[in-house]
């Protein structure tokens, strides 16, 4: 059998470089498109909490000001009162959530930070995942968990390529975006529309 492939391949010797060459344009196609070694690479960047890390204020809802609390009691702890004029500006957690896995395994916590000077940043903590092709951070109006591919089909916004797969991390939301109904946050496959994980804000 082998002395007659090899006999073969000797009386077609242009079919044969043809069909090497395809092979081989297919392999360096492939290993470019699916990236395998990246399922044994990882990198971690830590970044710095942005604003005045002395000054972490988490935030709920302000109270109506016209129903005062009942019988004068103070607001409850963990929530804040409407800040004065002369209070000084603060970096407010306004929500956050842990990451759940989904095509790959990913944990830590996504939060959402305002800073003191109105903007607002996605800021992911203790996460670990899998490197991947085109990984980007996305905010989306979708549920977190469940289907990997569904949340191309809903509305979301780019926050741009994920500086690592371990650490802790800030991605800075584009003044002036539309946040109405983007609770969630993703670690999003662009390449292959899949989501590594993501985490609902709370």
């Amino acid at each position: 059998m082998t002395s007659r492939i090899v006999g073969t391949l000797r009386r077609h010797p242009i079919s044969t470089v043809a069909v090497g060459t395809v092979l081989l344009v297919m392999l360096v196609v492939g290993a470019a498109l699916f990236q395998p070694w990246r399922l044994f690479t990882s990198s971690t960047v830590n970044e710095a909490l942005p604003g005045p890390a002395s000054e972490i204020a988490v935030t709920t809802p302000a109270p109506d000001p016209a129903s005062p609390a009942p019988n004068g009691a103070s607001p409850s702890p963990g929530t804040l009162a409407p800040p004065s004029n002369t209070a000084s500006p603060t970096t407010a957690v306004l929500a956050a959530g842990a990451f759940q896995s989904q095509e790959h395994p990913t944990s830590g916590t996504a939060v959402l930070l305002r800073l003191p000077d109105g903007s607002h940043v996605v800021r992911l903590e203790n996460l670990a995942s899998s490197d991947g092709p085109d990984v980007k951070v996305w905010l989306s109006d979708l549920d977190a968990g469940g289907d990997w591919f569904k949340y191309r089909s809903g509305k979301y916004l780019d926050l741009g390529l994920i500086k690592a797969t371990h650490g802790n991390q800030n991605y800075t939301i584009p003044a002036g975006a539309d946040l109405q109904g983007l609770r969630t946050v993703v670690l999003w496959c662009d390449r292959f529309s899949v989501a590594f994980g993501s985490a609902a804000l709370q």
